[in-house]
This record gives structure tokens, sequence and C-alpha cells, in this order.
């Protein structure tokens, strides 16, 4: 029998596909919380789980700030929460199945405290097919909403409580900027800044242009405020987050783009400036004379090429050839004293050759790369990808993959060993989690670096002598 899902917000992909070319629109101070919500959330507790990317984490700190300004404090276990939500992610099966996972790990708590409130949010739920099985099978969830409502969370919330059943509310569409919401960060010396969101590019393996929308940037004077705050708050270091930071600025029309973005960011002096991720169709000469010109925004590049092979390249919807990926590659290396690139390979795209595999691990040789993020092809329910004629075996794929992170680690082991008697700066974050006598921290060019050092240092950018280094890791002792 076919249920009725008439009285929810479902997704829909097609939608969330279409681009038009109205503006964006941009909302400030968009929180509404109910009195009565106010009233049932003293003395109670809330838990988020994130997944994921960055933008993600980014999102689960805007939910912990919303939680914060209902009411609810936070949980210390998961036993202990009133209110638990699971913030996910889509890009790839495995992730999905993490969720699902725990979902079915949570439903003892439901039928243990029939109070408790169980949400999922993000972007598993923007996928129609998640959110039919969960209302088929998962009967313990309470709420689901996806990328574009975060800030209805409140009334969603009290809607879930008061009419005792599954609130559903997901919107397809391209989204708007919504500024001024609260946010409870999870690090205290670094934080992530959402320069923009979205995107517009559509690989043909990738989900994201569905379940965030369309690209959209922040403007300039919101996001320079949100880093002199984070500045006078003693944070040493942001990343500036979006899909495609590169693209920033674009749909603006207001005659600045990212290199302009990150010069302003590098004015405000806070300490450290990173940023993530780039797209190569995007990236300019502004962008790498700004990394080469101020100290304060890292010499360190996240430059994903996917494959070495232009036919896969143009299949993927890239839209650029290695050729001037590598001209791009080498401009980067050239220009910017000490710069570290890594980037991202898929193995096993629909119809891959051994030959056009060959080409990726070619290029990986040729570039050299301080590290790779690699992963075995996952087809994404909508994608164009998902509809292609899979002919490469998965003892094939997983073959390739471990050929490809042998060639991938003797290049981080390479680059890493250059670092052995040279002095670097690294910001502090604590202790490393194997050994509490050990110091911990990321250099400049993004080295997790472990040290001997003074304790005193935590959350302060010290100088390091390295002595050892690992595939990794850098090793070393405290100078000063």
């Amino acid at each position: 029998m076919e249920k009725d899902y008439s009285k929810y917000f479902m997704p829909d992909l097609k939608k969330a596909g279409l681009r038009s070319k109205s503006s964006t629109e941009f909302i400030y101070d968009d929180l509404v919380i109910p009195e009565a919500l106010k009233e049932i959330a003293k003395g109670r507790k809330y838990l988020v789980r994130t997944f994921g990317c960055q933008a993600n984490e980014r999102d689960g700190e805007t939910l912990n700030g919303i939680f914060e300004a209902i009411g609810y404090t936070l949980a210390s276990k998961v036993d202990e929460a009133d209110v638990i939500i699971l913030n996910t992610c889509a890009i790839r099966e495995n992730a999905e199945q993490r969720v699902f996972g725990e979902i079915g790990n949570l439903k003892r708590l439901k039928q243990n405290n029939k109070d408790l409130i169980f949400g999922i949010c993000g972007c598993m739920i923007q996928e129609e097919h998640v959110v039919n099985k969960i209302l088929d099978k998962f009967h313990q969830v309470d709420i689901l909403f996806g990328t574009h409502n975060i800030q209805n969370l409140p009334s969603l919330l009290l809607k879930a409580i008061e009419s005792k059943e599954t609130v559903v509310e997901v919107y397809s569409k391209e989204g708007e900027v919504i500024e001024a919401l609260p946010v409870r960060r999870n690090d205290n010396l670094k934080a992530w800044v959402n320069i923009m969101y979205g995107c517009d590019k559509f690989c043909t393996y990738c989900i994201v242009p569905y379940t965030r929308g369309k690209e959209r940037s922040r403007k300039m004077e919101d996001i320079l405020e949100e880093v002199r705050e984070l500045k006078n708050e003693g944070y040493q270091e942001v990343t500036l987050l979006g899909q495609n930071v590169n693209a920033y600025g674009k749909d603006l029309n207001l005659g600045y783009e990212f290199g302009d973005l990150l010069i302003e960011v590098a004015k405000t002096n806070i300490p450290r400036i990173r940023f993530t991720t780039s797209h190569p169709w995007d990236f300019n000469h502004k962008m790498i004379d700004a990394i080469r010109d101020y100290d304060n925004i890292m010499p360190f590049v996240h430059l994903p090429l996917q494959s070495g092979d232009d036919e896969i390249l143009k299949r993927m919807g890239r839209r650029y050839t290695y050729e001037s990926y590598k001209e791009l590659y080498n401009e980067i290396r050239s220009k910017v004293k000490g710069v570290s690139i890594t980037t991202d390979i898929i193995v096993g795209f629909p119809g891959e050759s051994e030959e056009q595999f060959l080409n990726t691990l070619k290029a990986c040789e040729e570039l050299s790369y301080d590290s790779a993020y690699t992963f075995i092809y996952s087809p994404r329910n909508g994608t164009p990808a998902a509809r292609m004629k899979d002919d490469v075996s998965l003892e094939t794929k997983k073959e390739r993959f471990n050929r490809l992170c042998d060639v991938v680690l003797k290049h981080a082991l390479k680059h890493n060993k250059e670092y052995v008697g040279q002095t670097v700066n690294v910001l502090v974050e604590g202790y490393s989690k194997r050994n509490k006598n050990i110091l911990s921290g990321y250099s400049d060019s993004n080295k997790l670096v472990n040290f001997k050092g003074d304790e005193n240092s935590v959350g302060k950018i010290v100088k390091v002598k390295i002595t050892k280094a690992k595939s990794f890791t850098l090793e070393g002792e405290q100078v000063e």
C-alpha cells in the first residue's frame, strides 16, 4: 500500500537542481523562539552529532547555538539528552550507511524514554529516497529538516513535542543567505567562517549542488565583521568556507571576488587564514598573489584533481584538462614559497580503463602532492554519473585504490622529510591524542606536528624544530 506523504514538505531533487537568474535574498535576525518552547527547555539537554565536511561542522555549531538560545544545555553523553539531532552528510554512500547505523543504535534510547525527541537534518535529508526510507522504516524519528531551514528548528521542535507526530520540512530550492544566527563554536582557537553557500558546478558524480542549492555569497562586510569579532575574542585562525570558495562574489556583481576578500581578511591582522575548498576552474592569479603577498594567509592549497585523464575529467564535468590543471599547480608552486598542496582523487569512475587510471597515477607522480584524499567512486542517486554504465568491478577499484595510496604515501613522506632540520611555526592546539606528554598542532603549511614543549604554549603560535618525519605527521622540539 502506497503511503500518503502529502502532509509533509518532502524533498525534490529535480527542483533542487534548477537555477534561475534571480538575485539572492539576504535575511537578518530570522530566528524566532516560541515562549512555550523556552519553558519546555528549562532543565533539559541537547546533543548534536555531525557527520561529514567542514560545512556540516559549521552547521553543527549553528544548531548548537540555536539550542542554547532556546535554553537547552549541552549533554555530555547521549543517554542524558532530551533532544538528539544527527546532522548528516550525503557525499558518499558509506557516510549515509554510518548515519543509518546510528539511527538504529539510538532506537533503544527512544524505547526507554518516550519523551526523547530525535531529529535528523543536513544533506541526506535533501534526498527523496533517504526521507522515504526513514519514514518507512525508522519510526523513532520525530523531525526531518534540510539544509535550507536550520533557522526553523525552534518551531519544528515545538511542533514535534506538542503533536507527538513526525514533522518533515525539507525545502528544495536555490536558497537564501541567513545572517545573525547564534553559534556555539566547538573550538576557541580555530573558527570556520562561511563565505558562500551552494554550488553551480554540477560535476556529474556530485550530489552537493542538489543538497546545498545555488552558489550564493555573503556580503564582504558581514564576513569581515565576523572575522574581526573572532580576532577580538582571541581566535588565532579562521578557515573561509564554501563548496567552491573561488567563485565567491561572482553572484553579487559588486566588483569584488575571492582574491579581494582574501586581502581584506588579511588586513584584519588575524594571525592565520586558510580556505577550502577550491575548484581549479575558478582559481586565478589574484588569489595566488594574495597568498604570496600576505604572511597571515597560510601557504596551503587544497586543489582537487579528481582524475589525471582528460576523458574521465570531461565525463566528470570538471571543465579543465590535466594540462591546464598542471599549469595552475605549477604557478602556485613557483609563486608561493613553502606551499603545501593537497588534492582529491576518485578511483573507479564509471568506465575508467586501466590506461585512464595509469594517467592518474602518472599525474600523482609528476605533481608530487603533499597529501591526497583518495576515494573509490560512490554513485549518488539522482546524479548523471549514477546513470552511467559502470563496468569496473569492485575488486579492480580496490586494487587501483591501493596502488594510488602507495604513490600518495610515497610523495607525502618525501615532502615531510624535507622539513627535517627546519624550524616551523606551529599553532599549539593541545596534547597529542596518543601521548599526553607531547604537544600537538599544525604548521603554516598544514602539517600536523607533535613535539616536546612548554605546556604554557597551548593556544599560542610557537617555533618548533623538526627532528623526524612520517607520512602523515612531523615530530620536533620547541625552540621558542
